[in-house]
């Protein structure tokens, strides 16, 4: 959040919002950009360009014992600068590309990827490169279907699979490492420089010469633009090791379709932003940024910035990381309907791109989040609901909604706290006259086994009786201006303030030891907390008020010397890990933290969740909340999701309770207003309102198994926890640009949020399959083809369209509760929706929600079978079994085990949990006998379409009445007919 101006609160929202576009570069404002587009446009005039990048054939050095090579790169236009290539394959395919500048008059920017990377990727001792007159090339994958080429003049790196080109680097000659030069060389260099004649010229290198433009002056332009010194609105950035921008274009001839680079605020499917066709005349833009009142379409940088793309087809998923810390800007062009061009230009860095060979959706995600790691699994009670505004104003404030929450039975988990619960707005610190007692309000709320979370921003009030403060300028571990000497200052809510230097090794242990609960001698500590406060953290982009686009003067020097701009992208990661990791270790053995992040890299998913911001109470934000959600994760940040009600704005009561079918499915699900805001919380709403919200949350509730069973497959697999079409069915081309429906996990649930104003019906796409899917609610049948079928489902205000998929068993508990930890011991319900063939599966993962005992063995996961008992049967055999002793190794997130104990100890604590009740869609005929261990159980039948059958209309259901049997152990129930 950031006020209108620098310190002062607007005394109403107004009636139009829109962003300051004025406070943010466009690409044409930003040097390093425009040159990148203006070679680019030089390019695309003279087809007969070729890149002045080549490989040194006479360097190339072949590992002797694993899949990587090294060699020399010679650049034609500058033939005394001298860069190196590093080109490795990792033991899952993907192939690792590195270019950097040798012997310059300083190091690039290399440590990007150590952020970012879980940890050092193993290169393969099985693939080999071979050397040939041309380039280097390796084959690889089950058939030596995968071919990986190094092309030596020009300098150019291809992945092939079954022959066709997957994606191609430096294709079209826009490589570009601008070497680190000085203002007297460039000068002397211009000295006695012969100009060609006339016209277009091109030598044996096929250089070409545009005008009268020697080659140095057409590849970088014919002026220093921007080179040492750049003015945007009143600021200076002076530039001080010159031009050092980074660009390339990165291909992909058989793909029509890419995904990715989140955060922006945009299609899935990413429009186009140059050539024929572009939806948009700017880049996409990485920069994370505080940008206020953020526009529902467009490039613009947001928050957060993961440099991941995907490209799809029908018949196969490519993918690349480019691991870039800097100012990043991309343009997405089609030069026809099935292939797709990048160029990604960036301030500063090295040449660092994984290429993630796939082929499939899953694949990609596998080997994407084998680098950056995959979602951490959260605490059970954060998939609970969420209560914020900015702010809740004192102690008593905190009780009394909570107690209207209990009053009007409405279930919550979480009740937060914003910027003015800290005396001046120093972070940690209690503004007492408001919240004279801290630790007894968090019990308070805790008693009734929900929790409380704490905004702490990174920046820190310049004071000496603030503590924090004072510590960390003694230490030494403040960012400095320019001069690399000087204390940083910034203006920001606390006033002047000072940033913690994140890089700085020194700040780890000792931000740690701010959130211990207990004293720590001599240092202070947030003794007035709890174990169980979660904290989030808000404006670490950074956020500061009277700097460049509201952030930090990218000549701010950071530990190691880096200047800000190296890293600004990391920036917001580094205070999110350091702060899961304080809130891990407020207790021994660690408890799952939970820390909400605005800035994020990739990496990030490793540490929390994330929401998209400060959006608008619109329509269209909305919408397009769902899209920015979707995008996060399949770029592995799957706790994701937007404030509910939108964080500016009063929306009227159909908008809220819309946004709230919205946020019931969303993985991160919190409400959230600004301090000007009419108060919303459910419990406010007039009739049928409030009903209609409280039967949305308690649906969010009684689905937490769903959730928390999907998000442990995505801490193992990196798969996401909200799955857009073209994930499910890579195949199915109508679904390749759907962002307005999904799938959550593997569940089989299918949804569509409403995001539009006065809707009764609602279109749903079903997949190109001739399959069965059911209405949740009213157990409709619909039936898709094999084209793919769009069908038209009620949406009435209390209705959400969702369906389940033929082939599903949904796991839920079905017993309102005030929070989510007092469900613990409630009986579940199985919803079995048979499949066209009469069978169905699902999973159920379930451990202690807190802490990591589940690494050790302490959870439970179970799969339940439902199956023809014979070939021609009309019943079926419904079955639980041990998932987690045929898996142990796939069980959990960050080890496999060797086995599993089934009578771990968490089994053992939930072994009288039981099934209460099992309902079956779309059986063919009513029972003769349900029974289990020879004993029949009580059940109704209600007759209607079977799942075989070719009609729509109600489908027949079975319902079996507490079966009693344990959700722990293995078990049958036969249905005959």
């Amino acid at each position: 959040m950031r006020a209108l101006s620098s310190l002062l609160v607007v005394a109403a929202i107004p009636a139009v919002l829109a962003v300051k576009t004025n406070d943010f570069k466009t690409c044409s404002q930003a040097g390093f950009c425009r040159r990148g587009r203006a070679l680019s446009a030089r390019v695309a005039e003279n087809p007969s360009w070729r890149s002045p990048y080549s490989v040194d054939a006479s360097s190339v050095a072949l590992s002797p014992d694993q899949a990587a090579f090294t060699a020399g790169v010679k650049s034609s236009i500058y033939p005394d600068v001298k860069f190196s290539l590093d080109v490795r394959i990792h033991d899952d395919g993907v192939v690792r590309v590195r270019m950097d500048e040798v012997d310059g008059l300083r190091q690039r920017y290399n440590e990007a990827a150590s952020w970012a990377l879980l940890e050092e990727p193993k290169v393969s001792q099985k693939i080999q490169w071979s050397v040939g007159k041309d380039g280097v090339r390796a084959a690889y994958g089950p058939k030596n279907d995968v071919q990986v080429d190094v092309s030596f003049e020009p300098l150019k790196v291809t992945l092939r699979r079954d022959g066709k080109e997957q994606v191609v680097l430096n294709s079209r000659g826009l490589l570009h490492m601008e070497h680190f030069r000085t203002k007297e060389s460039v000068a002397k260099s211009k000295e006695g420089m012969e100009v060609p004649e006339e016209g277009l010229d091109t030598d044996e290198n096929a250089q070409v010469v545009l005008g009268s433009l020697p080659r140095t002056a057409w590849f970088e332009g014919d002026s220093e633009d921007g080179w040492w010194e750049e003015t945007f609105n009143s600021f200076t950035d002076p530039k001080p090791r010159g031009p050092e921008s980074l660009s390339i274009d990165i291909d992909f001839p058989n793909h029509g379709h890419v995904y990715g680079i989140p955060q922006h605020a945009t299609r899935l499917d990413l429009p186009l932003t140059t050539g024929e066709g572009a939806h948009y005349t700017d880049p996409y833009r990485l920069y994370n940024a505080d940008v206020f009142e953020y526009l529902a379409d467009s490039t613009m940088s947001l928050y957060g910035s993961i440099p991941v793309m995907y490209a799809h087809s029908a018949d196969s998923t490519i993918g690349i990381f480019n691991a870039i810390g800097s100012e990043t800007w991309i343009d997405i062009g089609r030069p026809s309907p099935k292939s797709t061009t990048s160029h990604w230009i960036s301030e500063t860095g090295i040449l660092d791109i994984f290429i993630l060979p796939g082929p499939t959706p899953a694949d990609i995600f596998g080997q994407y989040t084998r680098l950056t790691g995959t979602p951490a699994l959260p605490a059970h009670w954060a998939l609970g609901y969420h209560q914020c505004r900015w702010n809740y104003i004192s102690s008593d404030d905190v009780r009394a909604v909570q107690k209207r929450f209990d009053e009007e039975d409405i279930p919550v988990d979480v009740f937060w706290l914003d910027i003015e619960y800290a005396e001046d707005h120093k972070y940690f610190i209690w503004d007492k006259r408001h919240f004279p007692d801290p630790v007894d309000m968090i019990k308070d709320v805790e008693a009734i086994e929900r929790k409380m979370v704490v905004i702490v921003d990174p920046h820190l009030k310049r004071t000496d009786d603030y503590p924090v403060y004072k510590q960390a300028k003694d230490l030494g571990l403040l960012v400095k201006k320019g001069d690399g000497q000087t204390d940083y200052e910034g203006w920001c809510w606390s006033g002047s303030s000072a940033w913690v230097d994140f890089f700085h090794p020194g700040s780890w242990d000792w931000w740690k030891s701010l959130f211990k609960v207990t004293p720590q001698g001599e240092q202070w500590s947030w003794v007035e907390s709890t174990v169980n406060t979660g904290i989030w953290n808000d404006m670490n982009e950074p956020s500061i008020f009277n700097g460049p686009e509201i952030s930090m003067p990218r000549e701010s020097i950071h530990h190691g010397g880096w200047e800000h701009r190296d890293l600004h992208n990391i920036n917001g990661m580094l205070f999110h890990n350091l702060t899961s990791q304080a809130a891990a270790a407020r207790t021994d053995p660690p408890k799952r933290p939970f820390v909400l992040t605005r800035s994020f890299y990739a990496g990030s998913q490793r540490f929390g969740a994330m929401w998209t911001g400060d959006n608008l109470g619109t329509w269209d934000h909305m919408a397009v909340g769902v899209k920015m959600v979707l995008a996060n994760n399949i770029a592995g940040f799957s706790f994701a999701g937007s404030d509910v009600g939108g964080f500016f704005g009063n929306p009227e009561p159909e908008m809220l309770v819309r946004w709230y079918g919205v946020g019931v499915f969303s993985p991160f699900f919190r409400a959230h207003a600004h301090i000007d805001t009419k108060r919303r919380e459910p419990f406010l709403l007039d009739e049928p309102y409030k009903s209609i919200v409280r039967d949305m949350l308690r649906l969010r509730y009684s689905m937490l198994p769903v959730w928390y069973t999907a998000f442990r497959e995505a801490s193992v697999t990196g798969l996401p926890v909200v799955r857009p079409h073209f994930v499910v069915f890579p195949h199915d081309e109508n679904g390749f640009s759907l962002d307005d429906q999904f799938f959550i996990g593997s569940s089989g649930l299918l949804v569509k949020p409403v995001t539009q104003k006065g809707v009764a019906e609602e279109t749903v796409y079903l997949p190109a399959e001739d399959q069965v899917y059911y209405d949740y609610f009213n157990h409709n049948v619909y039936r898709s083809t094999s084209k793919g079928k769009e069908i038209t489902v009620p949406a009435e205000l209390h209705q959400i369209p969702l369906l389940i998929r033929g082939g599903s068993i949904v796991s839920t508990r079905e017993r309102p509760r005030r929070s989510s930890p007092l469900m613990k011991k409630d009986p579940f319900t199985l919803r079995v929706a048979l499949s066209n063939d009469g069978s169905a599966r699902g999973e159920l993962y379930l451990d202690d929600g807190e802490t990591y005992s589940h690494r050790d063995g302490k959870f439970v996961w179970r799969e339940f079978i439902a199956e023809k008992p014979a070939k021609k049967s009309k019943g079926v055999r419904i079955s639980s079994r041990d998932l987690a002793a045929q898996k142990p190794t796939e069980a959990v997130d960050q080890v496999a085990l060797a086995t599993y104990d089934s009578s771990n100890d968490f089994a053992k604590n939930v072994a009288d949990v039981r099934v209460e009740k099992v309902v079956v869609l779309g059986l063919v005929t009513k029972p003769s006998s349900v029974t289990t261990g020879g004993k029949e159980l009580q059940w109704t039948f209600t007759q209607g379409v079977a799942a075989s059958a070719k009609q729509e209309g109600t489908a027949s259901e079975l319902v079996i009445k507490d079966p009693k049997l344990s959700i722990t152990s293995d078990w049958e129930i036969l249905v005959q007919a």
